[in-house]
């Protein structure tokens, strides 16, 4: 990425306003600067009174391949400077999820490509989700000897209920764009080719509606469905701290690096 590349690109035509992910290279790994400029232009989007919906997407043909690993190693190897990075990174990734529910404002995810981790956990705290058929989700952090944060069981199970998060979240499959319909997790799945029209037209429908009433609609539904996502984050922030002092993460991560299989309980 250039120096003048912004890690997410705000626009805004028509009453919709446009958040980008823009770390193609990475996947658009999230990490603590993306964070925090995605929570920036998430607050620019909130106070704009001329924007009545908020659609957010990867650059380069990918939502987001998840937590930045490269930040969560950055300061060494050891379990003290690693579960010190990743309960700042947590707390910030929750950060946004929260951001996300209390901007009285539709929020569309749409999607492509890699929607993994935090990055799926994410699009399930948008209000709509619209994916293309190349759309590859997973709840990855099994993989590597994590917990699922950004919301990840509270809201899966709150869509989907415990048995279906219980094997997303502990088998860490890969799972379709169709699959993910088929759970009632996205709304639409679109062509590549149709995405950017699908997505358009939504958000233009939602623009043209009574923003009071969608505001309000928000409002009630997340005292009703999302009322514990608060403490949920919390929680993730604690457990995610203990996971990352664990053999059995420091194994999976350095597997990762090293493009092998990890070997866990050894």
């Amino acid at each position: 990425m250039t120096p003048s590349q912004a890690l997410v690109e705000y626009g805004s035509e028509h009453h919709i306003a446009t958040i980008t992910l823009n770390d193609p290279k990475s996947l658009n790994a999230f990490s603590t600067p993306m964070k925090n400029a995605m929570v920036a232009a998430l607050e620019k989007a909130a106070a704009d009174d001329e924007v009545r919906v908020i659609v957010l997407q990867g650059a380069g043909g990918h939502f987001s391949s998840g937590g930045d690993i490269k930040e969560m190693l950055a300061d060494g190897l050891t379990k003290a400077a690693v579960s010190n990075k990743i309960t700042h990174m947590v707390a910030g990734v929750g950060e946004v999820s929260l951001l996300l529910r209390n901007i009285h404002k539709p929020i569309i995810a749409k999607l492509e490509g890699a929607v993994a981790g935090a990055g799926m956990n994410l699009a399930l705290t948008c209000d709509f989700r619209i994916a293309a058929d190349n759309a590859k989700f997973v709840q990855a952090f099994v993989n590597i000897g994590l917990v699922p944060d950004a919301g990840g069981i509270y809201l899966l199970n709150a869509l989907i209920g415990a048995a279906k998060t219980t094997e997303l979240m502990m088998l860490g499959d890969k799972i379709s764009a169709q699959a993910m319909a088929d759970l009632n997790l996205l709304n639409a799945v679109v062509s590549s080719d149709e995405l950017d029209d699908a997505v358009q037209n939504l958000a233009t429908r939602l623009a043209a509606l009574p923003a009071e009433a969608l505001a309000t609609m928000k409002d009630m539904l997340n005292v009703h469905a999302y009322s514990g996502l608060n403490e949920a984050l919390d929680m993730e922030v604690l457990q995610q701290t203990r996971m990352a002092q664990t053999d059995d993460f420091i194994e999976g991560v350095t597997a990762f690096i090293e493009k092998r299989k990890p070997v866990y309980n050894q």
